[in-house]
């Protein structure tokens, strides 16, 4: 949430990106007055600007007057590169991983101190989870999050391992233990989760690397349990990591 877009001088261009940074993954649609409250701004500037970005498509508004992200900002999003090369060469692998195991598929790269979720394939069968295409959540407390953690700078671990928040009684909020499982995907190639996040879901995720070397992004799958079918799993997602790092490989 940004506070200082109400100061002398900030540009109209800041103001917007104040108001268009409101939203995030806790709150996917906001009033009037949250926008203006969450962006540092005064109603009436915040009514004007959010009327201009409304007639642009950047911004909708619900039927019970709430404003949500709009399909142009969507539209322009994924031409953001990370997302064009990823996402695409991704998709089919995530198109098998689903059909074979019918469970919650993710896609995700670090953003700052947080996991983006690229892509998620889901059906009624699925596990229900809080991620959604576009969403942010904590490194810590996802399986994805911890993959991308363990392979982030050491200054991303040392702002996130500082300030651990607890999402559901079962997020390892203790700093010690987090870097245990850290160094252990380093060495295991995975990490898991255990209604860390969300209830019910457990989580086994992978990293995709481009030339062998670097992590671009981190593969998972979500299921009620991983008692039974943790390395059946790890092995699929490392088939299908594998081959969008070959595929990446290949395009550069």
């Amino acid at each position: 949430m940004a506070g200082n877009a109400s100061e002398p001088g900030a540009t109209v261009v800041s103001r917007t990106m104040a108001l268009l940074g409101a939203f995030d993954a806790a709150h996917p649609r906001l009033t009037l007055t949250e926008l203006a409250r969450r962006a540092g701004l005064p109603l009436a500037t915040a009514h004007r600007l959010v009327g201009e970005l409304a007639k642009s498509g950047a911004l909708a508004r619900t039927d019970d007057g709430d404003y949500v992200v709009g399909r142009r900002l969507w539209d322009i999003g994924l031409l953001a590169p990370v997302q064009t090369d990823v996402r695409e060469v991704a998709a089919p692998f995530l198109q098998d991983l689903y059909a074979a195991t019918l469970a919650t598929v993710h896609l995700a790269v670090r953003d700052g101190t947080e996991v983006l979720y690229l892509d998620r394939l889901s059906g009624k069968r699925s596990v229900p989870v809080v991620s959604r295409v576009g969403s942010r959540l904590p490194l810590h407390a996802t399986g994805v999050g911890k993959v991308l953690l363990a392979y982030a700078p050491e200054e991303v671990r040392r702002v996130v391992l500082s300030s651990l928040t607890r999402v559901t009684p079962y997020t390892i909020t203790q700093p010690a233990r987090l870097r245990t499982q850290l160094t252990a995907v380093l060495a295991d190639g995975y990490a898991t989760t255990v209604e860390e996040m969300t209830l019910g879901a457990c989580s086994v995720a992978v990293p995709i690397r481009r030339n062998e070397t670097d992590v671009v992004a981190a593969l998972g799958i979500v299921v009620p349990s991983l008692r039974r079918d943790k390395q059946r799993l790890v092995s699929a997602l490392n088939v299908a990591a594998h081959g969008i790092g070959r595929t990446l490989n290949s395009l550069a």
